[in-house]
């Protein structure tokens, strides 16, 4: 894993920008914004809806591209790389956790965990050994067989977690991964973010809430599409 003390950059964003046009309107989602994010680190970002904080995930995780600027993730320009190209870093480095936990339906715990290991081309084997090692460290193990909807809110997010980090991916990308839970649940789901980020994991996680974005290292607040404020927490 990663040392919190690595000073490495993971992420330098310059001067991004994104527009939404319809035929009617046209959104500024991002406006030439920049921010920088080392390798280890845990950062909330926050602002009121529509100033730009899911696009700016989008983009982060490689579901989208920016129409200006410049992304370097992990040293390499990823601003403009296409499809194929995107999906191929993101999968090898990018986790998700979603506030809906985005969990397939048809699947058991263990199956829906499985998932980004059979995207990678990873053996049979070796998922196996890699699905029981990370649902045993989110005490989910007993509920392997379980489908997503005999499971509580809580452990729903901690299949999620376990999607997310099954890959050992670097990055944690989570879009209020508390927005669903109730305070006893949503408070354990930051804690696995916390551990998990104190193993090295960096994380990114867009919040509403102030209660959440005290776990993190550091807040930054977003309106109209640009960085406003940076607090330091730690």
């Amino acid at each position: 894993m990663h040392s919190k003390t690595d000073n490495n950059q993971m992420i330098k964003i310059q001067d991004l920008e994104k527009t939404y046009r319809t035929e009617e309107v046209e959104t500024i989602a991002l406006n030439r914004l920049s921010m920088e994010v080392k390798e280890g680190e845990f950062v909330a970002v926050m602002g009121p809806s529509g100033c730009g904080k899911s696009t700016l995930l989008n983009i982060l995780g490689l579901l989208d591209d920016p129409d200006a600027g410049s992304f370097i993730f992990n040293g390499t320009e990823v601003a403009h790389f296409n499809e194929r190209k995107r999906a191929e870093m993101r999968k090898n480095n990018i986790g998700f956790v979603f506030q809906s936990f985005n969990l397939i339906d048809e699947l058991t715990v263990y199956e829906n965990v499985e998932l980004p290991l059979i995207y990678t081309g990873i053996k049979a084997a070796d998922r196996k050994e890699k699905v029981e090692k990370v649902l045993d460290k989110m005490k989910i193990m007993h509920r392997r067989k379980h489908y997503p909807q005999q499971l509580s809110g809580g452990q729903q997010q901690r299949v999620a977690v376990a999607r997310a980090v099954v890959n050992n991916s670097r990055l944690i990308l989570a879009d209020e991964p508390t927005g669903n839970l109730d305070s006893v649940n949503g408070n354990e789901v930051m804690q696995l973010l916390t551990d998990l980020n104190e193993q090295g994991t960096t994380i990114i996680m867009v919040t509403h809430s102030e209660h959440d974005a005290r776990f993190s290292h550091r807040i930054i607040r977003m309106l109209d599409g640009q960085t406003v404020t940076e607090n330091i927490l730690v």
